[in-house]
């Protein structure tokens, strides 16, 4: 009798266990999402994003999100290039990780990354950023490698955002960041 409970408190418990890093934690409070445009061979395509620049933010990303809208995404900046490697830990949705240059050129892109998945995803290259996005939306945008971001943190912005600004929602286009 008593092999019989320890074996059935050893099933209860490591059901417990394996489950508890699913758990949602507190959610990191992200600013208004910010423009960014990419200059594709098709022309600019315009995005709404929010920015994760911060440890906190960029440990967070999109974990726990059921949907992400076509045009929308979010940018970590990682103080610099270096080598990424990205996963897909408690990320509820497939997404397109699309990494990028200092010069804020695209430098490769990681495709229908799979949700939930453990596996490393590495940038292939010096990135100081990873853009997110819909899975499936870089192909669906026309978006390649060698293609040019444009965003405050590449100091690249003013004039492809304003144009773009028109067609986005009125709170992604604030607040406007100055490289530093």
């Amino acid at each position: 009798m008593k092999t019989f409970v320890i074996a059935l408190l050893a099933l209860i418990a490591v059901p417990l266990v394996t489950f508890a890093d699913e758990a949602e934690p507190k959610r990191v409070e992200f600013g208004p999402p910010e423009p960014l445009v990419i200059e594709t061979q098709k022309g600019p395509v315009s995005f709404a994003v929010e920015f994760a620049n911060t440890d906190e933010e960029r440990a967070q990303g999109l974990m726990f999100r059921t949907e992400l809208g076509d045009n929308a995404g979010m940018l970590f900046d990682f103080d610099g290039p270096r080598q990424v490697n990205m996963w897909m830990k408690n990320t509820l949705i497939p997404l397109d990780m699309i990494f990028i240059g200092a010069d804020g050129h695209i430098i490769s892109i990681a495709r229908n990354a799979r949700p939930k998945s453990l596996r490393t995803i590495p940038s292939g290259g010096m990135a100081a950023a990873v853009l997110e996005i819909s899975g499936g939306g870089a192909r669906k945008h026309g978006i390649a490698r060698g293609d040019l971001v444009r965003h405050a943190m590449f100091g690249n912005a003013p004039d492809a955002v304003e144009d773009a600004e028109k067609d986005l929602p009125d709170e992604a286009k604030a607040p406007k960041r100055t490289p530093d």
